[in-house]
């Protein structure tokens, strides 16, 4: 029986609503939809501009030629508004009184991508959605043929860039070059090789302490490129058309246009005829000398007064 009477409570409470319902559209169906019973809000964080009200009133009254509110289709509106290429999604509903809202979260670009001769935004979600003749949102500028695989990948890189002072102060740009990508700077006019977009939290920490520690002190157009690339190192190359870099690139050709006349001075040092007559006259003398020492000994033994006049006269002859 408890459950019997739950039961019909709850099919009379559906009812009463249903007639409630049915009574306040019967009596709003023929109101019309003014200009003051229309709210429209935008609830993106970042603020951006891609549409406006404006825009989503213009909407509304194609959609409602008559104006009335028994006459507007609120699921074919609010599918009309999220089928707009800038709209995140859109929600729409009538309260009691027969006042339209319309909640409307607008795509915030990450960066802004020039691809094969086209240039488009892509948002957080890696999604694609063309710029706008009225509104060019501030964001990062990427080049290159970039895969819509890599795009998520690269709208964190953009983020984390954006989020750190030094990174969204140095970094200008994004380009990608066969299967590398690099960071454009906006001092000097080198570039940052990062290749793939694997740990790029480590690859931005790392340049970040190279840049502080000795970029700082050096003349910005001195490097054309700078990479971190490679795991635990970092690689520079010197840039050509920077003038002070002209000795230091020119001091290795200059020292492998000396290193054959080296060889050849040396070579004649090694010849076996050189050889043999600095030791003919080194050999004479030894054979002087052993004979006389040899002696020497001897005469020893008998006497203690010969060995010192003869310790005196092999003096003299090796002088």
């Amino acid at each position: 029986m408890k459950n019997k009477y739950r039961i019909l409570k709850i099919v009379v409470t559906v009812i009463i609503l249903g007639l409630l319902l049915s009574f306040s559209l019967k009596r709003f169906s023929g109101q019309k939809i003014t200009d003051n019973k229309i709210s429209v809000k935008m609830n993106e964080k970042t603020p951006v501009y891609f549409i406006d009200e404006k825009d989503i009133r213009e909407i509304v009254k194609k959609e409602n030629p008559s104006g009335k509110v028994g006459n507007l289709n609120i699921p074919v509106l609010e599918k009309k508004i999220n089928a707009l290429p800038a709209v995140d999604s859109a929600n729409v509903y009538l309260n009691l009184n027969g006042k339209l809202y319309l909640d409307i979260r607008q795509r915030v670009p990450v960066f802004r991508l020039n691809k094969d001769g086209r240039d488009f935004y892509v948002d957080g979600k890696g999604i694609e959605f063309p710029i706008s003749k009225t509104y060019s949102h501030p964001c990062m500028l990427v080049t290159g043929n970039v895969k819509p695989a890599d795009y998520q990948k690269l709208a964190e890189l953009v983020e984390k860039i954006d989020k750190d002072d030094f990174s969204k102060k140095f970094f200008i740009g994004i380009s990608k070059s066969k299967d590398d990508y690099n960071l454009l700077t906006s001092d000097g006019n080198y570039k940052v090789e990062i290749g793939d977009l694997d740990n790029i939290e480590f690859k931005v920490k790392g340049l970040k302490t190279f840049v502080e520690k000795y970029l700082v002190f050096q003349d910005p157009q001195k490097y054309s490129m700078v990479s971190v690339k490679y795991q635990n190192q970092i690689v520079t190359t010197l840039n050509p058309y920077f003038k002070e870099n002209d000795s230091i690139l020119k001091a290795g050709n200059k020292e492998l246009a000396k290193t054959p006349v080296l060889a050849a001075v040396k070579k004649p040092q090694a010849l076996p005829k050189t050889a043999e007559k600095t030791k003919t006259p080194s050999a004479k003398p030894k054979e002087k000398t052993k004979p006389k020492i040899t002696a020497k000994p001897k005469e020893t033994k008998k006497a203690d007064k010969k060995p010192a006049a003869a310790k005196s006269k092999a003096k003299v002859k090796v002088e």
